[in-house]
């Protein structure tokens, strides 16, 4: 029995390597400005890899996408905010170990909503800090959270679909491992 746990880890761990990858992957397609599979990547990988692969997978995913994305839409593949956003990816990861153990459908809502709000805050901040579009004020900083509510929206969104899908295709198929992993051991037992 201890072979067939084995195999359905490593069939569990590689199902949601490849989901990670998917995530990234559909970064290329088009969709409307922030909406996109990043932060319930970063959650999702938190939760399902070990934490050297949830840190790096995610960040290497983005390092490969952002070049062809550049490529594509005529801007820098990086910037002065590339830190900030992988910084930001990071700490989705952090949040995503808090579903290792209890992935509820609920605590991945509340956790990808957490995502989101922690991306607007410091992503945001950065531009007030860093651009001079603002004043340096606290009504500057205040005017610039304003005007990225939009944005939020959409990342709050992106952030929910991604993370139902990638937490539901892993809980199905997951399923379907562990009813085969079941009759094979019933059909080990009966021979």
């Amino acid at each position: 029995m201890g072979r067939v746990d084995r195999t359905s880890d490593s069939t569990r761990h590689s199902l949601a390597t490849g989901l990670v990858i998917l995530g990234a992957l559909s970064r290329l397609l088009p969709h409307p400005p922030n909406m996109t599979s990043v932060g319930a990547m970063g959650l999702f990988s938190g939760s399902r890899l070990k934490m050297w692969q949830a840190l790096s997978l995610p960040v290497l995913c983005m390092a490969i996408t952002d070049p062809i994305l550049g490529k594509l839409h005529g801007y820098a593949a990086f910037s002065w905010e590339t830190p900030i956003i992988y910084a930001s990816l990071m700490f989705s990861v952090l949040i995503g170990r808090s579903l290792a153990r209890n992935g509820s459908a609920t605590r991945v809502g509340i956790a990808a909503l957490l995502c989101s709000t922690q991306f607007f805050v410091i992503t945001n901040f950065a531009v007030w800090a860093m651009y001079g579009l603002y004043p340096h004020t606290w009504s500057g900083l205040a005017a610039c959270y304003v005007a990225a509510l939009p944005f939020f929206g959409r990342t709050l969104v992106g952030d929910l679909l991604y993370a139902a899908i990638l937490f539901g295709v892993y809980a199905l198929v997951s399923r379907r491992i562990a009813r085969l992993d079941t009759e094979m051991v019933h059909e080990r037992l009966s021979n």
